[in-house]
Parts: C-alpha cells; sequence; structure tokens
C-alpha cells in the first residue's frame, strides 16, 4: 500500500462540504494531509484564479498530526496555486485530489467543473491529479460507493504513473442507489444545455437589485450530443453503472485541426 505522500486536498464546495470530509477519511492513511479549500463554495470556476488586485484572505483553522485545515477565500485552482506556493514552494507535493464534487463532472460538465479546474491547475505544474464526484445532488449524499471504491483506483493509477507530466485524472461515480459493476476507462463525452436561465422568484439578496434589474438562476436540461452507442463516454459509462475514468491533459490545441490548417494557411499570401 502507498503511504508516506504529501497529498494536498481541496475542492470546489468549500471547506465545511461533506465530501471533502468524507475524502480526507479515504486518504489518511496514504499520508501528509494538507487541506486547503475555499472559503466558500465556487462551484462552476474551471480553472478561473484570482488575479491581480483581488485580496484573498487564508486561514488555518485546524492541525493536528499528518493533517492541516485551511481555506482561502478564491477559486480552486487559486487554492492550489497558494498552496504550490506557499505551503509547497519546493513543489514536494506528491498528489492533488479535489472533490468529493456533490455532482457529476463527466461530459462537457468537465469543462465548467472547479472541481477539475483545481486538478487541472495540479497538472500544469506538472504533479499527478484527481478530480473525483458523486452524480448525486441530494444535500445530504452517500459517498459510501467512492469511499469502497476509489482507493483501489488511487492506489492503481499512482503505482503506474506515466513519464509524462500535465495528466490529471477525471473519475465519476454513479449514484448512491445504482449497484456498482466496475470501473471503466472513458474519455469525455459531449453534450450542452438548453434552457438554462429561469427566472428567479425567491428571495432578494440583501444587497437588493436595481431598478429595471431582473433576477435570474443557472439549471437548464442537458442535451446528450454522444451517441447512444458509444458507451465509453464517461457520462454513458455512469449511466451504465461504472465508475468513469477520463484521463485529461490542460493542453488545448485540436491536433486534427493544426494538421489540416498547416495545409493551406502556411502557403505564401
Amino acid at each position: 500500500m502507498l503511504s508516506n505522500l504529501n497529498i494536498l486536498i481541496t475542492n470546489d464546495d468549500g471547506l465545511g462540504a461533506k465530501g471533502l470530509l468524507e475524502l480526507v477519511s479515504v486518504m489518511r492513511p496514504y499520508g501528509h494531509l494538507t487541506i486547503v479549500a475555499p472559503k466558500r463554495p465556487q462551484s462552476g470556476m474551471s480553472v478561473a484564479v484570482s488575479l491581480g488586485a483581488t485580496l484573498m484572505s487564508f486561514k488555518t483553522v485546524h492541525e493536528e498530526e499528518g493533517e492541516t485545515w485551511s481555506y482561502l477565500d478564491a477559486t480552486p485552482a487559486s487554492c492550489v496555486k497558494y498552496a504550490l506556493d506557499k505551503i509547497f514552494p519546493d513543489r514536494k507535493c506528491d498528489v492533488v485530489i479535489s472533490g468529493i464534487n456533490h455532482g457529476t463532472n463527466a461530459a462537457t460538465a468537465t469543462n465548467y467543473s472547479g472541481t477539475l479546474g483545481a486538478a487541472e491547475e495540479a497538472a500544469i505544474n506538472g504533479i499527478p491529479a484527481f478530480g473525483v464526484s458523486l452524480c448525486e445532488f441530494d444535500d445530504e449524499p452517500d459517498f459510501s460507493n467512492v469511499k469502497k471504491y476509489f482507493p483501489a483506483i488511487f492506489e492503481k493509477i499512482m503505482s503506474n504513473l506515466p513519464q509524462r507530466k500535465g495528466i490529471s485524472y477525471n473519475i465519476n461515480f454513479p449514484p448512491p442507489y445504482v449497484p456498482i459493476k466496475g470501473v471503466r476507462v472513458c474519455h469525455q463525452g459531449m453534450g450542452y444545455w438548453i434552457e438554462e436561465l429561469e427566472p428567479w422568484n425567491g428571495s432578494i439578496p440583501e444587497e437588493g437589485i436595481e431598478e429595471g434589474e431582473k433576477m435570474f438562476v443557472m439549471r437548464g436540461k442537458f442535451v446528450d450530443a454522444t451517441p447512444e452507442e458509444d458507451r465509453l463516454a464517461d457520462h454513458h459509462a455512469v449511466k451504465d453503472g461504472y465508475v468513469s475514468i477520463a484521463p485529461q491533459t490542460f493542453i488545448r490545441t485540436d491536433f486534427v485541426e493544426e494538421d489540416r490548417l498547416n495545409g493551406f494557411m502556411n502557403a505564401d499570401f
């Protein structure tokens, strides 16, 4: 079993999220844990960072042997940046784990996820990273399947890391009431949302609204753009009862399109 690792843990649901508490309990046997999580929920932030003159408050709230808990009032990716700069200045962090997210981060949710943004920031810095999510939106989700199956996934990948840097692993678990059939290595599925913005009829924020403003909340309906027969798309695998593992890289270049453009764009004008 792996041990004595320097592990950085974060999330996008905030320091008090149940998923973070459960993830810490899973990771304790593997080494020293440094938890730096957002002070408040930061879902949907992707790899956004707090730049320029944006002030970020940091506080360590709990320390015990092998474990330190802190928050940063900033995005998940900023939490990773802070930890690597201030806590691991020599980059002696063995792995970054972000989660456990309350809700799926499969398919194009990948592009928006703050959970995965933190993992991507780690990958940019050459550190292996895991984003862990549970397809369940209940306020009190049951993380028992994650606790049961994630350790074996983590150990197998960490014991067989590639020589290439810049890779993170997007791991999605089916809802708690779905029996786990196994694990599938997948690719990111495709899809998009429609009817995303709904008028808000609830309470008005304390700061109020300006005259003429309208309030909206983002929800929407997911349109699956992945062929039905593609059962190795991550969201299809989760729907079929499998834990999906989608390896990802932060490089955004479309190499097929690069080759195509080279066929006609590099000619002299």
